[in-house]
């Protein structure tokens, strides 16, 4: 996540990655979906955009990765449709993409944020593709 958000013009935008030790069991391009993520916030998290953080808490099959910003938020109407191939304002890949490439190893993504009050992408990691690495 570290490696995505330098690669990025984050501006006067706090970036909070969250618990470092932890580590997940998935494909190289977890990285790019992170990037697509972070990028994402920052073209269309608006100006009053202030912050993205990442955390993740247990839950019963696994752990929940959140990535959520400050931001503009996405309509009630376009939290599935983002998801969707040729959707959205730029390559409409993005999301697309971030999606398949989490599925490879049984991630699954959602959009629960609340429009007005920012983006939250919820990954749900299962059981067994993650650990915490303590000292990290």
């Amino acid at each position: 996540m570290t490696t995505a958000a330098a690669r990025l013009p984050v501006r006067d935008i706090t970036i909070d990655s969250g618990n470092t030790s932890l580590e997940v069991f998935a494909d190289p391009l977890l990285e790019t979906v992170f990037y697509n993520l972070i990028d994402n916030a920052l073209r269309y998290g608006g100006p009053g955009m202030t912050a993205i953080r990442i955390a993740c808490r247990k839950n019963g099959s696994g752990i929940v990765i959140a990535c959520e910003d400050d931001g503009a938020g996405i309509p009630e109407k376009n939290k599935e449709l983002i998801f969707s191939k040729g959707f959205g304002k730029n390559t409409g890949l993005g999301l697309f993409l971030a999606r398949e490439i989490l599925s490879l190893t049984g991630i699954g993504i959602t959009e629960t944020g609340t429009e007005g009050s920012g983006a939250r992408f919820e990954m749900t990691v299962p059981e067994g593709a993650y650990r915490f690495v303590p000292g990290r």
